[in-house]
C-alpha cells in the first residue's frame, strides 16, 4: 500500500499574504511523485539512470483553501490514466491536522528517452516499471 507523502510547509513558500504561494503546488506534486516511485521500488534516480525521464505535458491545480506556514500537508496521489506512451497522475493535498482539503490537481507526462532524445514507449523501454504502475492502479 502506498503511503501519502507528508511535508511541512516552509516560510519561504509564503507570499505577502502569509499563505503558501500557489506556484509551490507543482513542486509538491513532483516531490510526491518521487516519493511514490521510491515506495513502489523503482526510484526516479533509477529511471533516469536507465535514460528515462517523465516529461511534463500539462499540469492543473484547483485551490480549495489556503495553506499556511507551519502546517503539515498530506499529498495523496494516484495514477488515473496509463498508456505505453503517457500517464496522468492525480493529487489531493490536505491539512494533516484538520483534514481540510487544500488543493486538487493532476499532471500528464510522456516517457522521454534522454539517450534517444525523443518520447518512447514505457512498456518497451522499462517494462518492469510499466508493470509496477499498472499494479498500483489495480
Amino acid at each position: 500500500m502506498i503511503r501519502p507523502y507528508k511535508r511541512k510547509t516552509q516560510y519561504y513558500e509564503t507570499d505577502q499574504m502569509g499563505i503558501i504561494h500557489h506556484a509551490n503546488a507543482l513542486h509538491w506534486f513532483e516531490e510526491a511523485r518521487v516519493d511514490f516511485m521510491e515506495q513502489i521500488g523503482f526510484g526516479y534516480r533509477q529511471a533516469t539512470a536507465a535514460g528515462l525521464d517523465f516529461a511534463l505535458l500539462s499540469a492543473q491545480c484547483g485551490y480549495k483553501s489556503m495553506a499556511k506556514f507551519g502546517e503539515t500537508v498530506v499529498i495523496e496521489l494516484k495514477i488515473t490514466e496509463l498508456t505505453p506512451a503517457r500517464m496522468t497522475v492525480s493529487y489531493t493535498v490536505s491539512d494533516e491536522e484538520t483534514g481540510t482539503l487544500r488543493m486538487t490537481g493532476s499532471t500528464e507526462h510522456c516517457y522521454f528517452s534522454s539517450v534517444l532524445n525523443k518520447p518512447v514507449s514505457l512498456k518497451k523501454t522499462l517494462p518492469e516499471l510499466y508493470k509496477l504502475f499498472e499494479e498500483t492502479m489495480a
